[in-house]
């Protein structure tokens, strides 16, 4: 190799044709395997958004039950609840609770502690908790996960058939293979 010229201590050297080709070679062909990565990582990030739950919220679900109705579920949460957090990492992103969902139910996310008006079924609900209580929760979840002797206990899932109506309630974290089998009953 021989040097072609040098600045401020950075030298360049001139490479032999031989090495040149090579070179250019390996430029082709990682250029062509980054291409055909990216390609791969839109087309599975496509896939994925695709396989998603849609959350709804509640004015959104009341449409969607007079058009077509469904069976519902609710998961009520909070900002805090770890537990809640980690049914929508792990459980939630299943891709068979994710079709099960998509093909049998809307599903509803809210925040046990939201301070919005919610209009549903002709009438506004608000959360009138907020500067009374410790746990300001809403009239929603206060409505339908909530049990006379015992609090609220979140994660709070609320299963309803089509017409509405409570089916099923559970008060914890649920297992991806037990939300299935729940989902599938």
């Amino acid at each position: 190799m021989k040097e072609i010229r040098a600045i401020k201590n950075i030298v360049f050297y001139e490479v032999e044709p031989s090495l040149n080709h090579h070179y250019k070679y390996t430029n082709h062909f990682i250029k062509k395997a980054l291409t055909v990565l990216f390609m791969i990582s839109i087309s599975l990030s496509n896939f994925a958004q695709e396989q998603d739950v849609q959350w709804l919220t509640f004015p959104e679900l009341e449409e969607a039950l007079l058009k077509d109705p469904k069976k519902v579920l609710i998961h009520f949460y909070a900002d805090w609840c770890a537990y809640c957090h980690k049914m929508e990492r792990v459980v939630y992103t299943k891709p068979d609770i994710e079709a099960e969902l998509k093909a049998k139910y809307y599903a509803v996310k809210f925040n046990v502690e939201s301070q919005d008006s919610i209009p549903f079924g002709g009438k506004t609900f608000l959360n009138l908790n907020t500067g009374k209580k410790r746990l300001a929760y809403h009239q929603i979840p206060e409505l339908l996960a909530g049990r006379p002797t015992q609090p609220i206990e979140l994660p709070a899932i609320v299963l309803m058939d089509e017409q509405f109506n409570i089916e099923k309630r559970f008060f914890r974290y649920i297992p991806p293979k037990e939300m299935l089998a729940i989902l599938k009953e």
